[in-house]
């Protein structure tokens, strides 16, 4: 496994969670690193992206103002801090890793790297 996620629970509406990705991939200099997240029954959407070099992000207009990327690069660990959690957060959150691209992306199709997933439950 080369991905590991964790922090995620139940929480209730309003609530904040952080969730913390280890990245055990080879790490090049400058990756896009994500979180997607997938709720029941539906596609895997982009959440939010950094690219490592630079510390640039981007934010689904869903996350803007309320969740905050950052990646620890002593630790290699991308974390996602969310708060003002909704019921349509819910969904299994998985980080990402791409070493083929030069920006901050939440485009699913530029990434092979993936996490397990962590479940996010808001009631």
């Amino acid at each position: 496994v080369q991905l590991v996620e964790s922090g995620g629970g139940s929480v209730q509406a309003g609530g904040s969670l952080r969730l913390s990705c280890a990245v055990h991939v080879p790490t090049l200099n400058g990756q896009s690193m994500a979180w997607f997240r997938q709720a029941p029954g539906k596609e895997r959407e982009g959440v939010a992206a950094i690219f490592t070099r630079g510390g640039s992000t981007y934010y689904a207009a869903s996350a803007k103002g309320r969740f905050t990327i950052s990646h620890d690069n002593f630790k290699n660990t991308l974390h996602l801090q969310m708060n003002s959690l909704k019921p349509e957060d819910t969904g299994i959150y998985y980080c990402a890793v791409s070493n083929t691209i030069g920006i901050a992306s939440i485009n699913i199709i530029d990434y092979r790297n993936w996490g397990q997933g962590t479940q996010v439950t808001v009631s």
